[in-house]
């Protein structure tokens, strides 16, 4: 019985394709909708995460001024000096490595060519803390950086930019003029790509920490403190030591203020992946709003179709056929034509996702759960608008459904 009811409301369906295509418009786009929006919010949240863990692993960052953004300036702040970086790793436990690191604007030049980046003064710690990885070459030895010797590291732009057209040319082993001085390309980055703040982390070039200071800024401080801590160590214990420790050797009266700061990556990274959490919520619930009216343009064409076919209502209900049958055959109408519109919905989704993840450069995560339950809501969304026009036809007077015009 079942079967049949089922293939009378498909042939209902087939009788008027064009109908049935616009009455599930709006489901297929709400349905599109809220899976596009939900796959690339969930992709951003992902990048997000990549791009900040790209900065290091559990590392913790130690600027001037007593806080990040207006108001937190380090104008007259004494800068750290290298010496506090071996004190924090030799008197605070959970400490993996520490790296001090110095940063200037410069125009490197090399290859008849001139390109503007940032030269980073650090020690080889700096490396390992930051997640990067030679693609070719070597690091800086101990001699040379004992000595500030006059060599570099480039990343992957700074060696496409000066030697990427010259064929044969890596830039490894050539000479690079910074300021004042040339040094000679000892190793090239491996690419890491766009930052967690939208900068090219690419576009640097390193030297040995006393290289920087004596040829570049001509101090012996720097502004930047970075630590890296062991796996499982808490962030919260080791920050409040790191206070501690800073305020004696910067030494500050109980009654000062800090005037530096500790900023913990891992707290952007999940600051900044619940915001766009917050943000595909809002979008999606948003976007869900068309299934409703998906659902009210079922009903209104669910409540014509009763109409028109009054007769044929009641010719049924006349030799027999009871009410709920009637009933299930008007409400599986609607919940194929709902489901079918999910089903269109999840296709256009998966391919306007694909291709947006694509220009927006955020990774395509497919995710089977909210593909689902946008099925399952549409199919939903069919039962709850098509039932009162089902209702509707079932309770006909089979006598006054045969007069009717």
């Amino acid at each position: 019985m079942l079967f049949s009811v089922f293939m009378l409301a498909i042939r209902s369906i087939q009788r008027n394709l064009l109908r049935s295509f616009l009455t599930i418009l709006g489901i297929v786009i709400g349905v599109s909708a809220v899976i596009t929006m939900v796959t690339l919010g969930n992709g951003a949240t992902q990048a997000v995460r990549a791009q900040i863990s790209s900065l290091g692993s559990n590392l913790l960052l130690i600027r001037l001024g007593q806080r990040q953004g207006p108001g937190g300036g380090s104008s007259g702040i004494p800068q750290f000096k290298e010496a506090d970086a071996i004190s924090i790793i030799d008197e605070i436990g959970g400490i993996a490595s520490v790296a001090p690191e110095g940063r200037a604007a410069v125009t490197v030049i090399g290859n008849g060519r001139n390109w503007a980046t940032s030269v980073v003064g650090s020690t080889n710690p700096w490396f390992s803390i930051g997640n990067w990885t030679l693609a070719s070459g070597r690091g800086f030895e101990e001699e040379e950086q004992t000595a500030g010797a006059a060599v570099c590291i480039i990343g992957e732009t700074v060696r496409r930019e000066i030697y990427g057209g010259t064929t044969g040319q890596t830039g490894l082993g050539e000479q690079l003029r910074i300021k004042q001085f040339s040094c000679s390309v000892v190793g090239i980055l491996l690419s890491k790509g766009q930052g967690g703040m939208g900068f090219d982390q690419d576009d640097t070039v390193v030297v040995p920490l006393h290289t920087l200071q004596r040829r570049v800024t001509g101090t012996r401080t720097v502004p930047m403190l970075l630590v890296s801590m062991e796996d499982g160590t808490d962030s919260a214990r080791v920050k409040r030591s790191l206070g501690e420790l800073l305020r004696e050797r910067r030494k500050l009266a109980e009654s000062d203020d800090d005037n530096f700061n500790i900023l913990d990556t891992q707290q952007i990274a999940e600051a900044l992946s619940s915001t766009t959490k917050v943000m595909t919520t809002l979008l999606g619930a948003v976007a869900a709003v068309s299934l409703l009216v998906g659902g009210i343009g079922i009903m209104n064409i669910m409540l014509v179709s009763v109409t028109e076919r009054t007769r044929e209502i009641g010719l049924r209900l006349a030799i027999g056929a009871l009410e709920r049958e009637v009933l299930l055959q008007f409400l599986i109408e609607a919940v194929v034509l709902s489901a079918l519109g999910g089903l269109i919905g999840i296709v256009i989704a998966t391919a306007a996702s694909w291709g947006l993840a694509t220009i927006m450069s955020v990774p395509y995560l497919f995710n089977p759960g909210i593909n689902l339950l946008s099925l399952l809501f549409s199919a939903g969304i069919g039962v709850v608008f098509g039932y009162f026009p089902a209702r509707r036809a079932a309770q006909m007077n089979p006598i006054e459904a045969l007069r009717h015009e």
